[in-house]
C-alpha cells in the first residue's frame, strides 16, 4: 500500500505542503518499507481543475492514502470516487506523518476542508 504526501520538496524530511491539487510535489511512501518517490505535482499551476487533476496523479501512483493540509470539495470527491483515505489537518515534516500514520494517529476527514480554489489564494 502507499500514501500518498503533499510537500514543499522531494525528501522524506521536506515540510508538509498544506495544499492539495497546487502542492509543490507528491512524496509517495510505502509505510511498510519506507520506501519512496517524490512526483512533481503537474497540475500545481493549472489555470482550473488543479484538485481533480493532481487525484488523478496520485490515483495513478497507486496512492490509497493522501495526507495532506486542506483539500476542497472537488478534490474530495475526486478521491472519494478512487477510494482514497483522505487525511488532512497535517503539518511538520513528510516522515513524521508517515510515522503518527503507521501508528494511529491520524483520522480520516469525511468531508472537504476548504472551499473552491482556495489553493489560489
Amino acid at each position: 500500500m502507499k500514501i500518498a504526501i503533499t510537500a514543499k520538496g522531494k525528501e522524506m524530511d521536506s515540510d508538509i505542503d498544506p495544499r492539495f491539487g497546487r502542492c509543490g510535489y507528491f512524496v509517495i511512501v510505502d509505510p511498510d518499507t519506507m520506501e519512496f518517490e517524490a512526483m512533481v505535482n503537474e497540475s500545481a499551476m493549472a489555470s482550473g481543475g488543479a484538485g481533480p487533476q493532481a487525484a488523478q496523479a496520485i490515483t495513478k501512483a497507486s496512492a490509497k492514502v493522501l495526507i495532506t493540509g486542506n483539500v476542497g470539495p472537488n478534490a474530495h470527491q475526486a478521491l472519494e470516487a478512487a477510494g482514497i483515505e483522505i487525511i488532512t489537518g497535517s503539518n511538520g515534516k513528510v516522515i513524521d506523518m508517515v510515522e503518527k500514520y503507521k501508528k494511529g494517529e491520524l483520522s480520516i476527514t469525511p468531508a472537504p476542508t476548504v472551499g473552491s480554489h482556495a489553493g489560489m489564494r
